[in-house]
């Protein structure tokens, strides 16, 4: 049995706050702000787990009106959205993510990201796609005042 899960996850860029992504800390002027670390790539990667097995999204296990989250290391979320899917008897197959920030440019710190991932996912890195797109400058990602990531994962019933 397989299942699809899909996420996505957005957050304002502003001077002076740390960009991280994939658990990566990028060297850049602005980053994301969120009540955790706002690490897109990972709320995505985690709302993409829970989608596929239909337990909510992010904000159901990990709310944002909660003290204890704030400033929180993202990789908790996705390291629980993955010990809920085995739970479920579930495993990853594979995994692809974009991101999409106009700036800075993200190609040499893509393969961290994807080894962060293919640990907590527990599977091959070669099964672990990233992929960053600018936004062109057109719309808020285009003009450096957001930062917007997409994922998608495909699940299977664990042997």
């Amino acid at each position: 049995m397989f299942r699809i899960g899909f996420g996505n996850d957005i957050h304002r860029l502003i001077e002076g706050t740390p960009l991280i992504l994939g658990g990566v800390l990028i060297p850049s002027e602005i980053g994301a702000v969120g009540h955790s670390d706002a690490d897109a790539l990972l709320h995505a990667a985690t709302d993409a787990i829970l989608g596929a097995l239909a337990l909510g999204d992010i904000g159901t296990h990990f709310s944002d009106k909660e003290e204890k989250w704030k400033g929180a290391d993202s990789i908790i979320f996705l390291n629980e959205a993955v010990k809920m899917m085995k739970e479920k008897g579930f495993e990853v197959v594979n995994i692809d993510s974009t991101i999409s920030l106009e700036k800075p440019k993200l190609r040499p710190h893509i393969q961290a990201m994807r080894e962060n991932l293919a640990k907590s996912l527990e599977i091959g890195i070669d099964f672990v796609s990233v992929k960053a797109k600018t936004g062109e400058k057109i719309d808020a990602v285009g003009e450096s005042r957001a930062i917007k990531a997409e994922v998608i994962v495909l699940l299977q019933k664990a042997v």
